[in-house]
Protein backbone atom coordinates (compact mmCIF):
# COMPACT_ATOMS: atom_id res chain seq x y z
CA UNK A 1 0.00 0.00 0.00
CA UNK A 2 1.09 3.48 -0.89
CA UNK A 3 0.18 6.36 0.98
CA UNK A 4 1.07 9.99 -0.12
CA UNK A 5 -0.03 13.85 0.35
CA UNK A 6 -1.06 14.35 -3.59
CA UNK A 7 -4.09 15.81 -5.23
CA UNK A 8 -6.51 13.49 -6.84
CA UNK A 9 -6.05 13.19 -10.28
CA UNK A 10 -9.44 13.45 -12.83
CA UNK A 11 -9.77 9.21 -12.40
CA UNK A 12 -9.19 9.73 -8.49
CA UNK A 13 -11.96 12.65 -8.04
CA UNK A 14 -14.65 10.27 -10.44
CA UNK A 15 -14.06 7.62 -7.65
CA UNK A 16 -14.12 10.23 -4.32
CA UNK A 17 -16.76 11.79 -6.01
CA UNK A 18 -18.94 8.22 -6.47
CA UNK A 19 -17.98 7.55 -2.64
CA UNK A 20 -18.76 10.84 -1.50
CA UNK A 21 -22.35 11.58 -3.48
CA UNK A 22 -23.53 8.66 -1.11
CA UNK A 23 -22.40 9.59 2.15
CA UNK A 24 -24.19 10.65 5.00
CA UNK A 25 -22.43 13.73 5.49
CA UNK A 26 -22.20 15.19 1.82
CA UNK A 27 -25.47 13.56 0.12
CA UNK A 28 -25.64 14.67 -3.64
CA UNK A 29 -22.27 16.29 -3.78
CA UNK A 30 -21.80 17.38 -7.36
CA UNK A 31 -18.37 16.87 -9.00
CA UNK A 32 -17.29 19.62 -9.06
CA UNK A 33 -17.99 20.89 -5.93
CA UNK A 34 -15.21 17.73 -4.95
CA UNK A 35 -12.92 19.15 -7.37
CA UNK A 36 -12.91 22.49 -5.67
CA UNK A 37 -13.10 21.31 -1.74
CA UNK A 38 -9.82 19.23 -2.80
CA UNK A 39 -8.08 21.92 -4.95
CA UNK A 40 -8.08 24.00 -1.75
CA UNK A 41 -7.14 21.53 0.49
CA UNK A 42 -4.55 19.15 1.31
CA UNK A 43 -5.11 15.75 0.17
CA UNK A 44 -3.90 12.47 1.22
CA UNK A 45 -4.42 9.04 -0.85
CA UNK A 46 -3.81 5.65 -0.31
CA UNK A 47 -3.17 3.23 -3.31
CA UNK A 48 -3.07 -0.38 -3.88
CA UNK A 49 0.13 -1.99 -4.82
CA UNK A 50 -1.19 -1.22 -8.67
CA UNK A 51 -1.55 2.44 -8.18
CA UNK A 52 -5.97 2.09 -7.79
CA UNK A 53 -7.38 4.27 -5.61
CA UNK A 54 -8.42 2.75 -1.81
CA UNK A 55 -7.93 5.47 0.50
CA UNK A 56 -8.70 9.40 0.47
CA UNK A 57 -8.90 11.90 3.19
CA UNK A 58 -8.43 15.52 3.21
CA UNK A 59 -7.46 18.17 5.92
CA UNK A 60 -8.51 21.71 5.48
CA UNK A 61 -5.81 24.18 7.30
CA UNK A 62 -4.43 27.57 7.49
CA UNK A 63 -1.07 25.13 8.71
CA UNK A 64 -0.89 28.08 11.83
CA UNK A 65 -3.47 27.23 14.35
CA UNK A 66 -6.17 24.66 13.31
CA UNK A 67 -7.35 21.94 10.91
CA UNK A 68 -10.72 20.14 10.01
CA UNK A 69 -10.24 16.77 9.22
CA UNK A 70 -12.86 16.05 7.14
CA UNK A 71 -13.72 13.52 3.65
CA UNK A 72 -12.19 9.94 5.52
CA UNK A 73 -12.98 7.52 3.10
CA UNK A 74 -12.02 3.63 3.23
CA UNK A 75 -13.70 2.10 -0.46
CA UNK A 76 -15.67 -1.34 0.00
CA UNK A 77 -13.53 -3.85 0.43
CA UNK A 78 -10.99 -2.18 2.26
CA UNK A 79 -12.25 -1.36 4.93
CA UNK A 80 -11.70 -2.91 8.98
CA UNK A 81 -8.19 -2.44 7.94
CA UNK A 82 -6.95 0.56 9.83
CA UNK A 83 -6.53 2.13 6.58
CA UNK A 84 -8.84 5.27 8.27
CA UNK A 85 -6.72 5.72 10.98
CA UNK A 86 -3.39 5.61 9.17
CA UNK A 87 -4.68 8.37 6.71
CA UNK A 88 -5.30 10.17 9.43
CA UNK A 89 -1.99 9.84 10.82
CA UNK A 90 -0.53 10.74 8.39
CA UNK A 91 -1.95 14.31 8.36
CA UNK A 92 -1.29 14.33 12.09
CA UNK A 93 2.30 13.32 11.27
CA UNK A 94 3.36 15.84 8.57
CA UNK A 95 5.60 18.30 9.89
CA UNK A 96 4.06 21.65 8.84
CA UNK A 97 1.28 20.61 10.65
CA UNK A 98 2.74 19.99 14.11
CA UNK A 99 1.84 22.84 16.96
CA UNK A 100 -1.79 23.47 15.19
CA UNK A 101 -3.92 24.69 18.41
CA UNK A 102 -6.71 22.95 17.50
CA UNK A 103 -7.73 19.94 15.19
CA UNK A 104 -11.80 18.91 14.39
CA UNK A 105 -13.79 16.39 12.87
CA UNK A 106 -17.14 15.72 12.58
CA UNK A 107 -18.32 11.89 12.73
CA UNK A 108 -21.76 10.73 13.29
CA UNK A 109 -20.37 6.49 13.93
CA UNK A 110 -16.66 6.46 13.39
CA UNK A 111 -15.58 7.62 17.24
CA UNK A 112 -13.78 4.67 17.53
CA UNK A 113 -11.88 5.27 14.69
CA UNK A 114 -10.84 8.47 15.48
CA UNK A 115 -10.45 8.36 19.62
CA UNK A 116 -6.99 6.51 19.58
CA UNK A 117 -5.54 8.95 17.75
CA UNK A 118 -6.04 11.29 20.38
CA UNK A 119 -9.55 12.95 19.37
CA UNK A 120 -12.08 13.62 22.01
CA UNK A 121 -15.64 15.05 22.20
CA UNK A 122 -15.74 18.93 22.47
CA UNK A 123 -14.33 20.60 26.35
CA UNK A 124 -17.09 23.29 25.77
CA UNK A 125 -19.40 22.65 22.92
CA UNK A 126 -21.40 25.57 23.76
CA UNK A 127 -18.23 28.02 22.58
CA UNK A 128 -18.44 26.76 19.04
CA UNK A 129 -21.54 28.15 16.43
CA UNK A 130 -22.17 27.19 13.09
CA UNK A 131 -24.25 28.29 9.78
CA UNK A 132 -25.88 24.99 8.44
CA UNK A 133 -27.31 24.55 5.44
CA UNK A 134 -29.33 21.40 5.39
CA UNK A 135 -29.62 20.68 1.88
CA UNK A 136 -26.77 22.05 -0.08
CA UNK A 137 -27.22 19.75 -2.59
CA UNK A 138 -31.21 18.99 -2.30
CA UNK A 139 -30.47 16.28 -0.59
CA UNK A 140 -30.52 16.75 3.55
CA UNK A 141 -27.31 16.04 5.21
CA UNK A 142 -26.97 14.81 9.07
Amino acid sequence: MLIAIEQPSASDLDVIHRVLRETYWSPGIPRDVVERACANSMCVMARDPHGKLIGFARVVTDKATFAWLCDVIVLPGKQGRGLGRTLVRTFLDLPELQGLRRWLLGTKDAHGVYAPLGFTPLTAPERFMQIKNPAPYGTHTS
